[in-house]
């Protein structure tokens, strides 16, 4: 199960992707800025490496399964308030301004991935906007291992992923006005300061 395997990782490494919010995290916060956002939701949250970014601007809650990850989170990111759930099935009855839902979205299949679309737009007000990463399908994993669907691999033994082309991103925020999309090469180093590289894409939408 994709829950088990995040909660085992956060138990036994920590802050597995260091402290330093993604790129795409400031990046956000600046067109959220632009779009008069005051109050944001992260699906996904994990220990708080991008909600302390936000935290600062806007009204900020997240929503995380693993609660290893949660209690580092509030430790982490006191200013954020975390709620341990799924993101496929949020049980917060409001709407947000913005929603940044980071590296979340090629974790699953098909049927999931627009079911997350779907619970984040339940929780968007109308006029607001969402910021989504992904993998893009220019990484060098694409194509690695055994293919599960159209762009979706298991390269890594118990371990897969979706690698979007621009068109597949495009296509998953049909229903959305697209306001930008993008590529970033992303470089994780963990506690041990090894590094890691890896190609994502981005996409901020409004709802209409």
């Amino acid at each position: 199960m994709v829950n088990e395997y995040w909660d085992q990782r956060f138990k036994a490494e920590g802050m597995i992707w260091g402290k330093e919010p993604s790129p795409t995290a400031y990046h956000a916060i600046d067109k959220f800025k632009k779009h008069g956002v005051q109050s944001v939701l992260i699906p996904g949250g994990g220990y708080g490496r991008n909600s302390k970014a936000f935290s600062p601007h806007f009204q900020v809650e997240a929503v995380e399964l693993s609660p290893d990850a949660i209690a580092m989170a509030r430790e982490w990111d006191p200013d954020c308030h975390y709620i341990e759930g799924s993101a496929l099935d949020i049980k917060i009855d409001k709407t947000y301004d913005g929603i940044y839902c980071y590296d979340l979205l090629h974790l699953f299949l098909m049927s999931d991935r627009h079911r997350l679309i779907q619970c984040c737009d339940e929780h968007l007000r109308k006029g607001g906007v969402m910021y989504f990463t992904s993998f893009s399908d220019g990484d060098p994993n694409n194509g690695i291992g055994r293919r599960l669907e159209s762009g979706t691999y298991e390269y890594k033994e118990g371990k897969y992923a979706h690698f979007f082309s621009e068109e597949d991103l495009r296509e998953h925020f049909s229903g959305y006005r697209i306001v930008e999309t993008g590529t970033v090469e992303e470089v994780l180093r963990n506690q041990s300061n090894d590094s890691h590289s890896y190609l994502l894409r981005y996409i901020l939408v409004q709802n209409k």
